[in-house]
């Protein structure tokens, strides 16, 4: 284990130092380097359930940070716009992905399947970049962040009836209970939450300050996985959890400090956490005649899914706004990864089909930051009004 993480720390830090002397971003590095090292290429390891674990922790903590440095006030009043993106960032690549493999003649369950990863969005990779930049607390941001929080929940649900179908499960109680519970965790997460945090801070500080150097610290990593367990137990993705958990925090005048005491745990996790990702792409499979030119053109459907879907809702802020907006939300990554592998598991998804979503996955995830990177650091970007919260901080 311990040889496994010198490697897998050690190149995800060479990756991601070569990509930005590059001027691109440090997550593609750290991408393409998980696919070149792991089990289906130079296989220096073996994934197993000690590397899930690593990879768990690196997104639950990569959201927090993400979630510590977003106001939730901000983050409310792009809601309607969240909202629609969200929406329609879901409807379009359901359609999209359901279409394809009804055109070709696949199952509904394998179609329903293959929509439900094309309504992903990996949140991670784009708040990845757009932390790298410093513009986690621009308007843009602030929407993708709340359309990717939209856009989970609703592919969750995608995901409930697409898996209720596959084993005769479905029940219309189940949609309607599980529907209920994402809505409630997501307001109460944000409305009862922070003053929770507020009067709680004080006492547990008191409580712990002989035992931990930072209490707050505790408090937050407690939360943390607490959430990350409720969000997991309704249902909701884990990460989901971890990204109310840090909006609890954001607003505490003890913030600035948190996010420093957060800094080393996220250099340790989180680029072993994208250096997994690109480790599980079996590189053989994707090269397929079988696999290849469907995966391409399911790909180029993903992507149009996104901007079109996405960009239209966003079109009120304006063009450069709606781009932004939409190459922000194109990433699949891990999440369409894991939808990939419940269909796999269950016996709906054939090996071709799992390979034609992982070769969507992985390049919608490496084409994304460097379209990304320009489009934030534009000067249209540049005017875009800061968060309280990014407000008087380097």
């Amino acid at each position: 284990m311990l040889l496994d993480l010198l490697i897998l720390f050690t190149s995800a830090k060479i990756a991601g130092g070569i990509f930005t002397r590059l001027r691109m971003p440090a997550v593609v590095g750290e991408i393409l380097a998980g696919v070149i090292i792991g089990p289906y290429a130079l296989g220096l390891f073996e994934i197993t359930e000690f590397h899930d674990l690593f990879a768990e922790l690196g997104v639950v903590f990569l959201l927090f940070t993400v979630g510590l440095e977003t106001d939730p006030k901000s983050l409310l009043r792009v809601g309607r716009e969240a909202v629609a993106v969200g929406t329609a960032g879901v409807v379009l690549p359901f359609l999209f992905g359901y279409g394809l493999m009804h055109a070709l003649g696949h199952s509904v369950p394998e179609a329903l399947f293959v929509g439900a990863a094309l309504t992903a969005t990996s949140v991670g990779i784009t708040a990845r970049v757009m932390t790298d930049l410093k513009r986690i607390t621009t308007r843009v941001a602030r929407v993708i962040l709340g359309a990717a929080v939209i856009d989970d929940v609703l592919g969750m649900l995608v995901l409930a009836v697409v898996s209720g179908m596959a084993v005769g499960i479905l029940s219309a109680s189940h949609i309607a209970l599980l529907t209920v519970e994402a809505v409630a965790f997501c307001v109460l997460a944000v409305v009862l939450g922070r003053p929770a945090v507020h009067r709680v801070s004080p006492h547990f500080t008191r409580i712990v300050g002989d035992a931990s150097k930072d209490p707050l610290f505790a408090l937050a990593v407690a939360l943390c996985f607490g959430f990350s367990v409720i969000a997991f137990k309704i249902g909701l993705a884990g990460i989901i959890g971890a990204f109310f958990a840090g909006i609890l925090f954001a607003e505490l005048k003890e913030a600035p400090q948190l996010r420093r005491s957060m800094e080393p745990i996220h250099e340790l996790l989180v680029p072993i956490f994208f250096v997994l990702m690109g480790a599980k792409v079996d590189v053989h499979r994707l090269f397929t005649m079988e696999v290849l030119p469907i995966g391409l053109l399911m790909t180029g459907l993903a992507i149009v899914g996104k901007l079109a879907g996405c960009g239209a809702a966003a079109l009120p802020g304006g063009r450069w706004h709606a781009l932004t907006i939409g190459v922000g939300m194109i990433p699949r990554g891990e999440v369409g990864l894991v939808v990939a592998m419940i269909g796999l598991d269950s016996g709906v998804v054939s090996n071709d089909v799992y390979g034609m979503v992982v070769l969507m996955c992985i390049v919608t995830s490496l084409v994304a930051p460097p379209v990304l990177r320009p489009l934030l650091a534009s000067p249209a970007m540049m005017e875009e009004p800061p968060g309280p919260v990014g407000e008087g901080r380097p």
